[in-house]
């Protein structure tokens, strides 16, 4: 059986329907006669919801005890033996109860796929990894429960469930979305106009990128070269003068006036000769475009009109912005310039913008050569001056009567202009030719191939000699030319590629793209086998369709090492480009390598980390474990002791000394494992709202009476947070601030509401932190000045640090006025955190988009 597909209804936010298209869509498909169960769905005591699970069947869920409450989930294995050909699981983002088979829920709709189930599910935009930050910056709350983007760009189809901010409000103030009592709080914080519009627009433009893929996917599988205006996508051709930064600003206003405008730089680095492009100047123009959201490229060519409109022919692009040309007017007998060229062989699906800019006909820094490889038509006009003007030339000569020695430097002349023009080859004919007619014409006896005078003999071989001479250092001049631009070409590419990697800002994948682009191949992967028979892998690929089997069935195959080779597809390279890709192929070489270097660093790390922790862990247990163990043992040996008779104040004071041994060693156990949980990333909290003044009172259990004050007034919002948790916080902040704070001063534990944050504050009278020793003191096993061993092992502001951002919550140390330290501990209030379960039950059907 083969792999099953997924089906993934996304919307912007909680209540757009995701949920009721699902179940819609499982009505259709049993109506059809497929065998369709419903694998997890939660109704919420919601009617609407409740109607459309009827007639579906559901598999019983599994029920799991944690911390002392009984939680539903899916039972992947009685999915899995029910087989059904399909299966609706809501909330792919959602986190499993500690003790299910997989931690997310994804990972199970994985194993139902791997199955060969089909499934559809839903998940909001917010839950997507890559948009976690984004998100954020947009609601002010940190989504703890994210998907890979990964998995939802693999399903086989994705419905955009969308809906305008108005509309969603009004649900949510008719009860379809929450209960009630949260209608008011939601809407003034999570549900604002504002963060609605935001979401949306992160999830028409998510879809509309993934539309962009297959729309490429497509038109490289059919090799469809015309232009498709789908979506606005603006070229910039640069130069590298100064004119290049209005440019790119000009392109990102264009782009910003129509959805998804995307803009492109790109340089094109002549390879026929030098230019005025200043690295620096590109280096600035680069920084430009990427600060405004577009993407830089370097590409060579020879022609540069014609390389231009095939790279925007290649990314689809539908418009080129171009600088008015910086030409004088002179300039112009020698063409009509790029702009113009690109303008006229663009075609009707190509706009092109000549904007004009300060540096209009104010010419160019360096001159432009125009020779290195002979063009052709250079070369024509070579042979046209070659064998037409020793003719003309003859038939003025004719008339004129100048003498031999000024008619041979006038035919040498022709022949130097002839070799100027065209190279060797011309400049020789000409050479002969006008030998010839030197003969014929201008040496005794005339109209007769024969020279009377031995003297003009050897003037008319000095004249081959000297044109001979004269076409050769011309034809070498044009070679060493060529070969000075194609360097400079060359070192252009490799300086920008050698600085973005030495400077760590190209991936594999960026620099495989790199290549692709700048020898306009359709694919380049990087292939590595473990030895000379095993099989080939792939490292890393861009493009579409690169060769994953084999370097051999792709149109370049450059080895690096033995088993290694970077391959592309698209045409054969000629020999001299070889040599760039050759460096190209190193660089990924190395790029790989540093990659996995890097991996093993953090493994190595991570190692080291943990060693530490079992260092200090051993520490911990070689004494201060010891040392309660030892006077709890001394306690129970002299009460069992049969040689004292002791009294009941005595027998009082060695039970105290026990049971303060016993508390001692439990809170002592009690932070160890705590931190050996944050160290392996286990602590999953369960969230849920809750006032904090039932919570801090009872973290005060561990701590003298009257030695903390409470400020904690009623009227706080609830906080959304793990009790457990959160009580393990402050009692670790209030022990440590009990334990630093003078005889006779008590702690100070208030509480306050701050916008959408609550600021639990414990305020402490001791000697206070220095500024540099802040963040140190939430370090493990870290204890500020020259605490004694007794006082622990200095692992409590480090589980109440870790416990606080597992809650999406902050701890930082300030100084308390007056002296001492205050601990603040900044907790989301409940109704800054969307509800986790979205709803889906409306009476009409929303909106949906299909890619």
């Amino acid at each position: 059986m083969g792999r099953g597909t997924l089906r993934i209804y996304l919307g912007a936010a909680p209540g757009v329907g995701k949920t009721y298209a699902m179940l819609a869509e499982g009505h259709r498909r049993t109506e059809r006669g497929t065998d369709c169960v419903v694998a997890f769905v939660e109704h919420h005591g919601r009617p609407r919801t409740e109607v459309l699970l009827h007639g579906l069947e559901q598999v019983p869920r599994r029920r799991l005890e944690y911390r002392g409450a009984v939680f539903e989930e899916m039972d992947v294995d009685a999915v899995l033996r029910r087989a059904p050909a399909v299966a609706l699981v809501d909330e792919l983002a959602h986190t499993n109860v500690p003790g299910s088979r997989n931690a997310k829920r994804w990972q199970d709709v994985e194993e139902l796929l791997a199955a060969g189930v089909d499934v559809v599910s839903t998940v909001n935009i917010q839950h997507l990894e890559s948009l976690g930050d984004v998100v954020e910056s947009i609601t002010g709350v940190r989504q703890r429960e994210t998907v890979p983007d990964e998995v939802v760009r693999r399903a086989g189809q994705i419905e955009l469930v969308d809906m305008s901010p108005q509309a969603l409000r009004r649900r949510m103030a008719h009860g379809n979305i929450y209960a009630p009592d949260k209608v008011d709080a939601a809407l003034s914080n999570y549900f604002r106009p504002g963060n609605l519009t935001a979401l949306r627009e992160l999830a028409l433009l998510w879809v509309a990128d993934r539309v962009d893929e297959y729309l490429n996917a497509y038109r490289s599988e059919h090799r469809v070269s015309a232009i498709w205006g789908s979506r606005e996508r603006i070229v910039v051709g640069l130069t590298g003068g100064p004119e290049g930064r209005t440019l790119i600003r000009r392109a990102a206003r264009l782009a910003e006036k129509g959805a998804g405008g995307e803009v492109m730089a790109v340089y094109i680095a002549r390879s026929d000769g030098l230019t005025s492009a200043s690295p620096k100047e590109l280096a600035v123009q680069r920084t430009l475009v990427e600060d405004l959201g577009g993407t830089f490229h370097h590409v060579v060519g020879d022609d540069i009109p014609a390389a231009l409109l095939d790279f925007a022919r290649g990314v689809n692009a539908t418009q080129i912005v171009l600088g008015s040309s910086r030409r004088k007017a002179w300039q112009y007998v020698f063409g009509p310039g790029v702009g113009a060229t690109v303008a006229r062989d663009s075609g009707p699906d190509l706009d092109v913008h000549i904007v004009t800019h300060e540096e209009v006909a104010k010419g160019r820094g360096l001159p432009v050569a125009r020779g290195g490889r002979l063009g052709r038509a250079r070369i024509l006009w070579g042979w046209a001056v070659g064998l037409a003007g020793p003719v003309v030339l003859a038939l003025g000569l004719n008339t004129a009567g100048l003498g031999l020695a000024n008619d041979m430097l006038l035919f040498l002349a022709v022949t130097v202009a002839a070799a100027l023009l065209g190279g060797l080859l011309p400049a020789l004919a000409s050479a002969a030719f006008g030998s010839l007619l030197l003969n014929y014409f201008y040496t005794p006896p005339l109209h007769r191939l024969t020279v009377a005078d031995p003297k003009n003999i050897v003037a008319i071989a000095i004249f081959f000699g000297v044109g001979m001479s004269v076409a050769s250092v011309v034809d070498l001049a044009a070679r060493r030319t060529d070969q000075a631009a194609r360097l400079r070409a060359e070192s252009e590419i490799l300086s920008f590629l050698a600085g973005n990697v030495l400077r760590g800002e190209t991936s594999l994948e960026e620099l495989l793209e790199r290549v692709r682009e700048t020898f306009a191949m359709e694919s380049a992967a990087l292939l590595e086998r473990a030895g000379d028979v095993a099989p080939w892998t792939c490292a890393g690929r861009a493009g579409f369709g690169p060769p994953l089997e084999r370097p051999e069935d792709a149109d370049v195959d450059m080895p690096v090492g033995d088993y290694m080779a970077l391959a592309l597809t698209g045409r054969v390279l000629p020999a001299a480009d070889r040599r760039v890709l050759a460096a190209f192929a190193a660089q990924a070489a190395v790029v790989l390598e540093r990659r996995r270097l890097q991996e093993e660093a953090d493994q190595a790390r991570t190692l080291a980390e943990g060693n530490r922790i079992r260092t200090a862990l051993l520490a911990a247990v070689s004494h201060d474990l010891r040392t309660p163990l030892a006077g709890i043992k001394a306690a129970v040996s002299s009460l069992r002791s049969d040689d004292v008779a002791w009294s009941e104040e005595d027998q009082a004071e060695l039970l105290q000394g026990i049971e303060e041994g016993a508390d001692r060693l439990d809170h002592l156990v009690g932070n160890l494992l705590d931190m050996s949980r944050l160290q392996t990333g286990t602590v999953t909290p369960l969230i849920r709202e809750i006032d904090v003044d039932e919570v801090v009172p009872m973290a005060l259990g561990g701590v003298p009476e009257d030695s903390v004050g409470l400020d904690v007034p009623e009227t706080l919002p609830m906080v959304a947070v793990d009790p457990g948790l959160l009580e393990r916080s402050v009692a670790n902040l209030v022990e440590n601030a009990v334990k630093y704070s003078p005889p006779g001063r008590r702690v100070l534990v208030a509480a306050s509401a701050i916008a959408d944050r609550v600021e639990v504050r414990v305020v402490d009278r001791g000697p206070g932190v220095p500024d540099e020793a802040k963040e140190r003191i939430f370090e493990p096993f870290q204890r500020y000045g020259d605490a004694p061993r007794g006082a622990g092992v200095g692992l409590g502001l480090a589980v109440a640090r870790g416990f606080a951002e597992a809650m999406g919550g902050t701890l930082t140390a300030e100084d308390t006025p007056g002296g001492g330290l205050t601990m603040v501990l900044s907790l989301c209030a409940a109704a800054t955190r969307p509800e986790p379960l979205p709803a889906g039950e409306f009476p009409t059907e929303p909106e949906r988009h299909t890619i």
